[in-house]
């Protein structure tokens, strides 16, 4: 049975862009397994309602749905356990689980003052006018205020990358000599931002760039391929 995957969409439905849709995305290609993606915008809410969710990634598995990037990855891990393994086991899951909380915190809300004033050209006049309004809320400011010192602020964000850049150091991936949860749950943000945003996070003399054009061409290109800025 094929599986179905509701990932967030703007104007084009070739480009989703959501960093926790993309942590799906490479779980599902790690695990050898398509989807077939059901674009899905801001306000349409309702389309994943009876999945009891109001958020992408929802994962459709014949009769089961599930929800939430993390819990997506769970699911694939214990029901598909004849192929590759996204974590090495349950320590490595443990430690995915910390790194879950450090990506979201650290890695999204970190990049996310520095690019949020790009994503509303990429969405429908529904869903900006939706997402101007409720981020600009949540700063307490217009998002053109939230970027305009993204030149400077952008070195806090580089040097918050710095225990990545001391594993990096010793090993190929996060994950060790080959990639696997760990890798993408962070990837899933450089992606994002790669898709909405031409603003360069980093620079190409880091270990980190060089980390994220490898996953870049991982899975045969399918990162890279999918369309988005040359930062």
């Amino acid at each position: 049975m094929t599986l179905k995957l509701f990932e967030l969409v703007g104007t084009d439905a070739e480009r989703p862009f959501s960093p926790f849709c993309w942590r799906t995305r490479m779980a599902l290609a790690h695990k050898g397994l398509g989807a077939e993606s059901i674009p899905w915008c801001f306000t349409e809410k309702a389309a994943i309602a009876p999945h009891k969710s109001e958020k992408v990634p929802v994962l459709l598995d014949g009769e089961t749905a599930v929800a939430d990037s993390w819990a997506i990855a769970a699911y694939l891990e214990d029901s598909y356990p004849d192929r590759p393994s996204l974590f090495g086991g349950a320590g490595g899951r443990a430690m995915a689980r910390m790194l879950n909380w450090w990506g979201d915190v650290t890695v999204v809300g970190g990049m996310f003052p520095l690019i949020v004033a790009d994503i509303p050209g990429h969405l429908k006049p529904v869903d900006a006018a939706y997402f101007r309004q409720s981020r600009e809320a949540r700063f307490g400011k217009p998002l053109e205020e939230v970027t305009a010192n993204r030149d400077k602020a952008v070195e806090g964000f580089r040097k918050s990358l710095d225990p990545m850049r001391l594993t990096l150091k010793t090993q190929n991936f996060l994950g060790g000599d080959a990639p696997n949860y760990a890798d993408y749950i962070v990837f899933g943000a450089f992606q994002w931002a790669r898709v909405v945003s031409p603003f360069k996070l980093l620079s190409q003399d880091d270990p980190v760039h060089a980390w994220r054009e490898k996953l870049l061409d991982a899975f045969d290109g399918m990162a890279r391929k999918s369309p988005g800025y040359a930062v």
